[in-house]
């Protein structure tokens, strides 16, 4: 039985970091991408996990239960996450997907509080050829211009042909997940904007995941676009403890599409990490 229920971390700035806390067993921290929040991103997973972990799905900051605050730069977000691990007063483990997995590996680096990671399709933006670059400023820009007419879920389909195939985009719009991600567009252009300002350590950077101790499953999609599998396979390539696995028929839009796959692969990772050694 999933007896949901709410837990709120005030971080340092005064941000308070809200989530819905599901199930019970082990804590699994759940780190959402860029589009949605913790509720929308992990939604269809919960049915086959709530009976054995107890299921952590924080917001980023002016997302979900969370609030709002106008950082909203790389930096500050791991410390929001490190924050909400840390009230916990154990060690988890974590679940992140595209943008949230680079969260999940920058936690990983700096806390030991991580007991395992598993990063499903990190975004990696440092990574992108100039092709891949210039086709994100082009749909950043229609976003833009989508969202100042107030049609916002138009503009967050626009935004989503970068990380998503067009039947993946479909299935979004026939579950409502575009929809219901829209009013998380001024957000999420702040949050776009902010990027190139940081200058701290990111995940992409070799020295950074070569500080990772703890053990890390990376997963991608058979079906997803060539730059979800090249960011999965650097990390891969740079972690001292990494696994990867793939998941049949999955796009980038695992969580929603393929639920069952993906937590049997998490089931069979983090089950035996949650045990004494």
């Amino acid at each position: 039985m999933s007896n949901p229920r709410t837990r709120y971390v005030t971080t340092t700035d005064g941000v308070t970091i809200g989530a819905t806390v599901h199930g019970q067993g082990p804590p699994l921290v759940f780190l959402h991408g860029i589009i949605g929040d913790g509720d929308l991103d992990w939604q269809e997973l919960l049915p086959y996990l709530t009976g054995g972990f107890t299921c952590h799905l924080p917001s980023w900051r002016g997302r979900g239960l969370s609030g709002d605050h106008p950082d909203l730069s790389f930096g500050r977000m791991v410390d929001d996450c490190i924050a909400y691990l840390d009230s916990l007063g154990e060690a988890a483990g974590v679940v992140g997907w595209s943008a949230g997995a680079d969260l999940a590996l920058a936690m990983a680096a700096q806390s030991d509080a991580v007991d395992a990671v598993s990063a499903l399709e990190p975004s990696m933006p440092r990574l992108l050829t100039e092709q891949q670059r210039a086709a994100f400023g082009d749909a950043f820009a229609r976003m833009g211009e989508l969202a100042a007419e107030g049609r916002l879920t138009d503009a967050m389909r626009a935004f989503a042909g970068v990380p998503f195939t067009d039947d993946e985009i479909a299935a979004l719009d026939d579950a409502g997940y575009l929809e219901a991600a829209g009013r998380y567009v001024p957000t999420l252009l702040s949050n776009i904007q902010q990027q190139p300002q940081y200058q701290g350590p990111t995940p992409d950077d070799p020295d950074v995941l070569g500080a990772i101790s703890a053990p890390v499953l990376v997963l991608h999609g058979s079906d997803s676009k060539p730059v979800a599998v090249h960011a999965a396979k650097h990390v891969a390539d740079h972690l001292p403890r990494a696994q990867v696995q793939e998941i049949p028929g999955a796009g980038h839009v695992a969580p929603l599409t393929h639920p069952q796959a993906l937590t049997e692969a998490l089931t069979e990772f983090f089950s035996p990490a949650q045990q004494p050694t």
